[in-house]
């Protein structure tokens, strides 16, 4: 901020006012004013489209850069052996603590965390500890596989999905839909990987400090090579008030509800009960894998043409998908049942997953918004995640009633559909089109 010298030249002095003829109040109003209008200037580059890359370096290692779906993994291994004393809702909480942590601090560390060193440091150390953890020690696997690991994947994971605000609005449903599919490319193999080493001869312990030094060495490289493009501007606020009347994105966090409650109990309890029902154990190990790789076809191809069909129009359409195939999931009892669900399952909520976060980056009226409109809806998400594991637990119980919580998972996640497209139909009226 410059304030004109009163005996400076005629040419160096402002047009507007000559600077004789105002007080030293004037010049300060004067300058705010040149501030203020600074900023509309920066916020409308920031916001034009012609401004963003589309593409390059930063832009698409911003996308490779981008667990949690491994980890039926381990709900299947402590129902069965390692946590035998516990009760299947019990164990229900260590998940349900790690979803919790994963959504609900992004309300939060977008305003302080912006590389993810610190999630890299607490995620090393989690896993580790956990190596360490003794059979039946159910406070030793919470706090470690709970708390440690919901904390470090928390830490990130809002932030990978704002962070595709920066370089990408014409094809921000597909770079979103790539970053998604990252975690659905890693939970292809981890399942396998650690199925193998924790039920095989490595055993547990030695098989989490093989997971663990695969998946830091993972976390380096993309903490590496994520870079945020745009600077917060100066006198950022968010009305978060004025957005609470908003319809289409009050919609959305309607929606989120019934979404968080019925989304995870597959993925948390498909293993378990495809051995329960006589699955081989040997396939039964490749379940979730078969799941994820279905999921990274559900999180590209509609991203993909998401443009075209609109990313409200598939993201209600494939959330309420997924609450129907989990319903089907009361009729799953063979191995090609199962199978059948796991690829259903995999490609609709993929899509669901993928296209959520376009459709609240949509909702913004400002990019610097996108954050904290996704850590907020994230963050009720994750406090509705909370209990979800562990109410699906407490309605399987340990005599494994399944079409208890099939339906509660079910229902649940269908709503969340109907709620998405409410909020579809609410943008369409905005925009007089129906290809939202």
């Amino acid at each position: 901020m410059v304030i004109t010298d009163v005996h400076s030249p005629e040419k160096e002095r402002p047009t507007l006012v000559p600077s004789s003829a105002v007080s030293e109040t004037e010049k300060l109003e004067e300058d705010d004013v040149h501030d203020v209008l600074q900023d509309d200037k920066e916020a409308l580059a920031i916001n034009s489209t012609d401004n963003f890359p589309e593409g390059g370096f930063h832009a698409w290692a911003a996308t490779v850069g981008g667990y949690i779906n491994s980890f039926g993994v381990y709900q299947d291994f402590y129902v069965r052996r390692y946590l035998q004393n516990v009760t299947p809702s019990n164990i229900g909480w260590i998940g349900g603590a790690q979803i919790f942590l994963t959504f609900s601090l992004g309300a939060i560390t977008g305003r302080i965390f912006d590389r993810g060193y610190c999630c890299t440091l607490i995620y090393a150390i989690s896993l580790f500890t956990l190596s360490l953890s003794h059979e039946n020690s159910y406070y030793q696997v919470f706090l470690t596989n709970g708390i440690g690991l919901g904390i470090a994947s928390g830490l990130t994971y809002t932030l990978s999905f704002a962070l595709i605000g920066h370089y990408y609005s014409k094809r921000r449903s597909l770079a979103v839909g790539i970053v998604s599919s990252g975690s659905a490319i890693g939970a292809i193999f981890h399942p396998i990987l650690v199925n193998h080493l924790i039920n095989g001869r490595i055993g547990f312990h030695n098989g989490v400090r093989i997971s663990a030094s695969i998946n830091v060495t993972l976390l380096i490289i993309a903490t590496c090579i994520m870079k945020t493009r745009l600077s917060p501007k100066k006198n950022q606020t968010f009305p978060i008030l004025q957005w609470s009347r908003e319809p289409p994105y009050c919609a959305i966090l309607f929606g989120c509800v019934f979404c968080f409650m019925g989304l995870f109990f597959p993925v948390f309890y498909l293993q378990l009960n495809a051995i329960k029902h006589g699955v081989p154990r040997q396939f039964a190990f490749y379940i979730l894998s078969i799941l994820n790789a279905a999921s990274f076809f559900g999180r590209t191809i509609p991203a993909f043409i998401a443009p075209t069909f609109g990313v409200f129009n598939l993201g209600a359409f494939f959330t309420t998908a997924t609450g129907l195939v989990i319903l089907c999931m009361a009729f799953m009892k063979d191995l090609t049942g199962t199978v059948l669900f796991a690829v259903f399952y995999g490609l609709c909520s993929g899509a669901s997953v993928a296209l959520t976060p376009s459709m609240l980056a949509s909702t913004a009226k400002d990019m610097n918004e996108v954050g904290t409109r996704m850590g907020i809806y994230f963050g009720i998400g994750g406090i509705l995640g909370l209990f979800a594991t562990p109410i699906s637990g407490a309605l399987l119980t340990s005599q494994y009633h399944w079409i208890r919580a099939i339906v509660f998972s079910g229902v649940a996640m269908t709503l969340g559909g109907l709620f998405f497209g409410l909020s579809r139909s609410y943008v369409a009226r905005q925009k007089g089109t129906h290809r939202v």
